[in-house]
């Protein structure tokens, strides 16, 4: 799929994680990118420091309807990739109400929006892997049993309907990416990559004498943020509107990341003395392992997890060593 003249693509949640990377890999494929704000000059833009002077942005709430549809209509945009949700499984416990508000609430909005917009542009959702739960096979893919287990899996099974509701009745081309997890040194810290990267490089500085986790043997499946992304641009450009599985398609444990991570920081040898379990962080086990099978994506899209899981946490050691060095530094 090619487009006539220079495409605009409008992000929300473009100072996340993801948002950041798909709005630099967008830029330097000639895209002009818009991203959506309530308030543009209070966004938090530290992950979009190397970009900063290359997109706009335009106001919206993704809570209103009339502020959200003028907002894509005055983008101009001929994609629109949300990405701004509610990410923290754990924390969908403590309020599910606002939980599914935000992730079904604002999904419903902008599909309505782009249905009420006259170029009708293209529209990708990021769901997440949370979506099948308690399923019945390992690994999963686009057609496998979803019977989320959470709030956050609730609410995005809800969102994943949605858009192919939409995209079934009206026509619309609305594509999702079921998500498995994915990393990078822009990860939020309190995200268990990001603990276990940032305690190994607090360790290796002296910083701390321990890191305190839950179950080791628990298993994901990870990818790089950047893979994801690229994923997601390819979807939005394919002949056809579908939804896709995206993931390494290789499930780890939380022990391999640990060590993985030591290495990185160079305390290889001392992970056996530097962690201890906490069982109130052990969750009950999974019947099955949450691991993805993207070969519908290998197959249609071209697509291939590219980055390595050691490139990635090696990447992310090294940010971490570099953020707490300096922190450790300035505070003498």
């Amino acid at each position: 799929f090619y487009y006539d003249v220079m495409p605009r693509a409008l992000i929300t949640g473009i100072a996340g994680q993801d948002g950041s990377y798909l709005a630099e890999q967008l830029l330097s494929e000639g895209y002009e990118v818009v991203g959506l704000d309530r308030f543009p000059q209070a966004a938090d833009a530290s992950n979009l420091v190397s970009i900063a002077d290359q997109f706009d942005y335009v106001r919206g709430d993704l809570r209103d309807p009339k502020s959200l549809a003028e907002a894509v209509s005055n983008s101009g945009a001929s994609e629109v990739y949300h990405f701004a949700s509610p990410t923290f499984v754990p924390e969908s416990w403590d309020n599910p109400v606002a939980t599914v508000e935000a992730i079904v609430g604002s999904t419903a909005r902008l599909l309505t929006a782009a249905l009420s917009t006259r170029s009708r542009p293209r529209i990708w959702l990021s769901a997440s892997s949370e979506v099948f739960g308690d399923t019945d096979v390992c690994p999963q893919n686009e057609f496998s049993s979803m019977r989320p287990r959470s709030p956050y899996g609730v609410a995005k099974l809800a969102a994943l309907g949605l858009v192919r509701t939409l995209r079934h009745h009206h026509g619309l081309f609305a594509c999702s990416g079921i998500l498995y997890n994915h990393e990078s040194p822009r990860r939020p810290q309190h995200f268990l990559s990001r603990k276990v990267t940032r305690g190994a490089a607090a360790i290796a500085l002296g910083q701390q004498d321990e890191l305190v986790l839950g179950d080791l043997d628990a298993v994901r499946d990870w990818s790089d943020a950047r893979d994801i992304v690229r994923g997601a641009a390819l979807a939005m450009r394919a002949d056809e509107p579908r939804d896709y599985v995206f993931a390494s398609g290789r499930g780890r444990t939380v022990r391999e990341l640990v060590q993985v991570a030591f290495t990185a920081a160079g305390i290889g040898d001392r992970v056996a003395n530097s962690i201890r379990v906490n069982p109130d962080l052990v969750r009950r086990s999974e019947a099955i392992q949450s691991v993805g099978d993207s070969s519908l994506a290998e197959r249609e899209l071209g697509w291939r997890s590219a980055i390595s899981f050691e490139e990635m946490i090696g990447a992310m050691v090294a940010v971490d060593l570099v953020e707490l060095g300096k922190a450790e530094f300035s505070s003498e």
